[in-house]
């Protein structure tokens, strides 16, 4: 009989297998290496089962089978997080990936959605009647891992985080057992996992509130010079911090992909893309957007209206699965001189092709919420600046690693010491006290009360306090 770190695996698959509705992958199997592969390459992790949920039913007996074999379990939904807490060594993985159902109430605007369902299935369903919720820049992100860690997107400035509009989750706990939370039920469990991540236990459906968003929105790209970098940052500061919250622009450094609307010899080298969306009234889009194309003089820009959907999709392209990856990120409440000073000599010499800082500007209505209203606590950060090393060459990990490390470094001073948990990757353990700052003794409070023994460690961990 097949053991592993002392545990018999045998009568852990025949119990399972008898009582699955979904799928049972083990080592050996022909989708194995498949079901294995998450969106960061340089994850690469052998777990001893994988297990494809079909329904809830399937989530509590995975759970069962981890509390009573004593093997680590993670939890993958869309297995894009940048620590590969989607998976485990050795151990069983809990694969949401299966439940992607997403249903759309019009007439109430809320949306129930499976945790295995990304970005562009939520979005897809609710565009259908013009609705939208905040998520994030990446289509291919789990909506899951996403809400789990607070969520912000191009239409945070008008209504807030992902959490911000959460109702309600229907959870399984570390004891197998189900469970509803809300604001009126079990409401500090529904606190925690507002920004918690998946600490508590295991989310099979997630229900939001929708907001009127679309069909088309207006925006797109203006791209600068890098050499005019210094100006161009310093007054799309000014531009952002008076903008309304309808409009939302981000700022990427980074070597210019081939883009059809910038000079062929400038493909490769070093640039500023200003990335915006306004969600206003479509008539009022241009005028909105118009400072953001005198920040300097553009290399070239591509503006207009285009479905909310589309945008959502834009950045697909430079975040496609299968890289390499490591970021290193920052809260800010402030982009000051000395800040932007830091910034912009690393990203004069990216050690990729791929390696880009991101500039994302928050505040308006993310800022407006209590600290204390859920577990994200950074309501704070007006910027977060993401430094992502992106890479495909494993020759090229120590070069693109410590470029992300020794920015941050570099940035640390000018930092409010606050990070977004979602951005941190697996080496940071140090840092999840700092991640929820005022809020992580109570978090550590209902950690003790739903996971004990934390069953739930594959993650940026709250350690129980038993």
């Amino acid at each position: 009989m097949a053991t592993l770190t002392g545990v018999a695996i045998e009568p852990i698959v025949d119990t399972l297998k008898s009582k699955l509705r979904g799928t049972l992958i083990q080592p050996g199997d022909a989708a194995y290496d498949t079901a294995r592969q998450i969106w960061n390459a340089t994850i690469d992790r052998r777990p001893a089962l994988i297990v494809r949920c079909a329904g809830v039913a399937d989530v509590v007996e995975t759970v069962r089978a981890a509390n009573d074999s004593g093997l680590p379990l993670s939890i993958r939904a869309g297995g894009h997080n940048i620590a590969g807490s989607a998976l485990c060594d050795n151990g069983i993985v809990l694969d949401l990936s299966m439940m992607k159902s997403v249903r759309i109430d019009p007439v109430l605007q809320n949306a129930y959605v499976e945790p295995g369902a990304t970005l562009a299935d939520f979005d897809h369903e609710a565009q259908h009647f013009g609705l939208a919720t905040p998520l994030g820049i990446n289509s291919t992100t789990g909506v899951a891992g996403l809400t789990l860690g607070g969520g912000f997107g191009w239409i945070s400035r008008k209504f807030g985080t992902t959490i911000d509009n959460l109702l309600a989750v229907e959870m399984v706990t570390a004891d197998a057992k189900r469970v509803r939370a809300s604001a009126n039920e079990n409401p500090d469990l529904f606190w925690a996992v507002r920004g918690g991540g998946g600490n508590f236990g295991v989310v099979t459906l997630f229900e939001f509130r929708l907001h009127a968003v679309g069909p088309e929105v207006y925006g797109g790209l203006v791209v600068y010079p890098f050499e005019q970098g210094a100006d161009v940052l310093r007054r799309y500061r000014a531009v952002v911090d008076a903008a309304p919250d309808d409009l939302s622009a981000w700022g990427v450094l980074r070597p210019a992909p081939p883009l059809p609307f910038v000079p062929e010899h400038t493909h490769g080298k070093p640039v500023i893309v200003i990335a915006s969306c306004y969600v206003g009234a479509l008539a009022n889009g241009q005028a909105a957007v118009e400072p953001l194309r005198h920040l300097g003089t553009p290399l070239g820009e591509h503006l207009g209206p285009m479905p909310f959907v589309a945008w959502q999709k834009a950045f697909d392209p430079l975040l496609a699965p299968g890289a390499r990856n490591y970021w290193k990120s920052h809260n800010f409440t402030e982009l000051t001189d000395p800040l932007i000073d830091t910034i912009l000599p690393f990203a004069a010499r990216p050690p990729s092709p791929n390696c880009e800082v991101f500039i994302g500007s928050l505040g308006a209505q993310i800022n407006r919420i209590p600290v204390e209203a859920t577990a994200y606590s950074s309501r704070d950060a007006r910027y977060i600046v993401n430094i992502h090393g992106r890479w495909t060459d494993p020759a090229d990990d120590a070069k693109c690693i410590a470029w992300s490390r020794d920015l941050f470094s570099a940035m640390t001073p000018f930092a409010t010491g606050g990070v977004y948990v979602n951005f941190m990757t697996e080496e940071e353990d140090a840092r999840v006290s700092a991640a929820y700052g005022p809020n992580y003794a109570r978090l550590v409070k209902v950690k003790t009360e739903y996971d004990p023994r934390n069953l739930f460690r594959s993650n940026q961990n709250i350690k129980p306090a038993a």
